[in-house]
């Protein structure tokens, strides 16, 4: 009897194990209800669209992806709470995920404590250098240096910048203060809004007071978008540079004109990439992009740039996965530390071993009258080159850390 027992525990545990090693599990993290939804609930579907596509075409290494999804209902609380269950419970393979930086920060030292390779996916304000943390969003020196110093070349060289009160608003304004001064402009004025502010009439009194030439806006969630149709109203006229709207959460088509008429924003994607430019590789890659994700969400309001990035990284997940023979956290970085690359709706983004953040085509983006969309420049192939330059190297020396202009890696 007692061997029979232990047969049956021996066969179950096989049955188990063969069962789990059947799928690849995917871990995702995102806000699908809450603050942030509106340019979330895009990244989503995108994620499921590339497992879609990858699991149709045979899956990986002889396995099915599989998604372990949870709304986090941008709360930082559940963030945490999810990121556990993935690791401890679920037992993933790779988190995907985080919209806020905030958000990013607080599960990030839970990753790399559970020795969890992890992706974020967005926009942000750089300098994250982690061992087991890849970049698929643009990053400052991919879209202020091009942007700041392309408006103050157009408009005049007095900036004033109002960024949300965090660290992506904070870190984003001293990358804007440090650029503007290396062109030879002067900031007039600089404001840190809170979350949580939806009233904006005294912030534009003091921009109208300042008279800038151009207004950087790092503006995030819905309730501080409310700041364009405001600004608009009181006929602030003042040319708007950002590396966050229209990109992520489409205000220029859900807003009434003229709330964002005048702005400019740099952005590795957004859907209309192939409207405007008629011919050549990034019509082409976008239009079937956006083709495939309208077969999968033929009511997808808006395909935004954080889709594109979520994209890239399911897909750049999986190059590196086939290239290390294994779903092993370490050797998954090692192959992603060679330099892997994935040709996306925007054309190759390929991961830079030292940083861990992915290089990008980035669209000069311009909101004309009547919201319509044109766009003016493209800078092809711009790498993530200021943490590696600044000393991060993940391929040769382990680092968990955020770093600033002020404050850059140590060589």
């Amino acid at each position: 009897m007692k061997k029979i027992v232990i047969f049956l525990i021996s066969s179950f545990l096989i049955m188990f194990s063969s069962v789990k090693a059947d799928t690849i599990k995917l871990g995702i993290l995102e806000d699908e209800t809450g603050n942030f939804a509106i340019a979330v609930v895009p990244k989503i579907h995108a994620y499921e669209l590339a497992v879609k596509e990858i699991n149709a075409a045979g899956g990986v290494l002889g396995k099915k992806l599989e998604i372990v999804r949870y709304d986090t209902q941008s709360d930082n609380r559940r963030f945490q709470e999810f990121a556990r269950r993935l690791i401890k419970k679920d037992k993933v393979d790779v988190v995907f995920g985080a919209f806020s930086s905030a958000s990013r920060e607080s599960i990030r030292g839970i990753m790399e404590k559970g020795k969890m390779l992890y992706f974020y996916n967005n926009q942000y304000e750089g300098g994250v250098c982690s061992k087991t943390t890849f970049v698929t969003g643009a990053v400052p020196e991919q879209q202020f240096s091009t942007l700041v110093p392309w408006m103050m070349d157009k408009y005049g060289k007095n900036v004033y910048t109002i960024a949300a009160d965090y660290n992506f608003g904070q870190i984003s304004a001293e990358w804007v203060r440090q650029i503007v001064k290396e062109n030879g402009g002067t900031m007039v004025g600089e404001e840190f809004i809170p979350l949580d502010v939806s009233q904006f009439s005294q912030t534009i009194q003091k921009i109208q007071k300042a008279k800038p030439d151009v207004l950087m806006t790092l503006l995030v969630g819905a309730k501080q978008a409310s700041f364009y149709e405001q600004q608009a109203s009181a006929g602030l006229g003042i040319p708007m540079g950002t590396s966050v709207n229209v990109g992520q959460a489409y205000e220029h088509r859900r807003f009434a004109p003229p709330a964002l008429e005048n702005m400019y924003v740099t952005v590795n994607y957004i859907e209309e990439v192939h409207d405007v430019i008629k011919s050549g590789e990034f019509h082409d890659k976008s239009k079937d992009f956006v083709k495939r994700f309208k077969a999968l969400y033929p009511n997808e309001p808006y395909i935004n740039m954080e889709s594109a990035n979520a994209y890239n990284a399911i897909n750049l997940y999986v190059n590196a996965v086939k290239k290390a023979g294994t779903t092993e956290t370490m050797k998954v970085v090692e192959a992603l530390e060679s330099g892997i690359s994935f040709d996306g709706p925007s054309g190759v983004v390929t991961i830079d071993p030292k940083s861990h953040h992915g290089s990008h085509t980035i669209f000069l983006v311009e909101v004309g009258k009547g919201h319509k969309v044109s766009i003016p420049k493209v800078w092809k192939d711009i790498q993530p080159y200021w943490l590696g330059q600044s000393g991060c190297n993940l391929a040769q020396k382990a680092d968990y850390s955020q770093y600033t202009p002020s404050n850059p890696p140590s060589n």
